[in-house]
């Protein structure tokens, strides 16, 4: 492999207050090696997304115990030390089958020392599923709302809490979904003003908007 192929980005964090992630799909396993060999050479913190079991098995396999791994959500980091105070976010899913994206949310989040509040299944199609939950949303400063379909759940949520929404549409669903347009789409036109849209499954971008937000809120710790 050409070493030049790799080049880690240290100081990330300290110029925007977000440090580096590895996007593993596509990458070979001399790369996540080599990639591996540099956290542990500077001592460094990494987050890794995508991350598929294979994948991991083979950097565990050269790296035994580097990585803590989820297979849920395909990330796997070595985490800095200590967690904030508080749980300033929530991460709600429209349904168990956008769970996947979600956990790649909340484990980003994690990585960076937040915790969040977590609800799944709470899609509108049994509205008492999420009004049963508002007042535990009002609270929080972030609601990152995860939903797919139709994703009408972020903008009903826009009517009814004051948080900062950021919505993540997802490709659940059947046939004229198209992979998660359908609901970008949606969400692109909702009628609730105010809503931050991310990329279809992008639970990792959605983290990192919470993040730069609750980053720039006096008193979040």
């Amino acid at each position: 492999m050409n070493d030049q192929e790799i080049n880690l980005d240290f100081e990330r964090e300290n110029r925007t207050g977000l440090a580096e992630a590895v996007f593993c799909e596509g990458k070979s396993a001399a790369q996540l090696d080599s990639i591996c060999q540099k956290i542990r050479e500077e001592h460094k913190p990494m987050l890794f997304t995508k991350l598929s079991e294979d994948q991991f098995t083979l950097v565990d396999t050269t790296h035994p115990g580097l990585l803590e791994y989820d297979p849920v959500s395909q990330t796997a980091f070595r985490l800095p030390a200590g967690m904030k105070e508080g749980e300033p976010v929530a991460v709600v899913t429209g349904g168990s089958s956008d769970v996947p994206v979600a956990r790649e949310t909340s484990r980003t989040l994690a990585y960076y020392g937040y915790r969040c509040l977590e609800i799944d299944d709470a899609g509108v199609a049994g509205l008492w599923r999420i009004t049963s939950r508002l007042e535990q949303l009002r609270e929080k400063q972030v609601v990152i709302c995860i939903a797919g379909m139709d994703a009408a759940l972020p903008t009903v949520l826009g009517g009814l809490i004051p948080s900062v929404i950021i919505a993540v549409p997802t490709s659940v669903g059947y046939g004229m979904v198209k992979g998660g347009e359908t609901a970008l789409r949606s969400l692109l036109v909702s009628c609730a003003p105010g809503i931050t849209v991310v990329n279809i499954d992008n639970g990792y971008g959605a983290a990192c908007a919470a993040i730069r937000v609750l980053n720039n809120l006096p008193g979040v710790d």
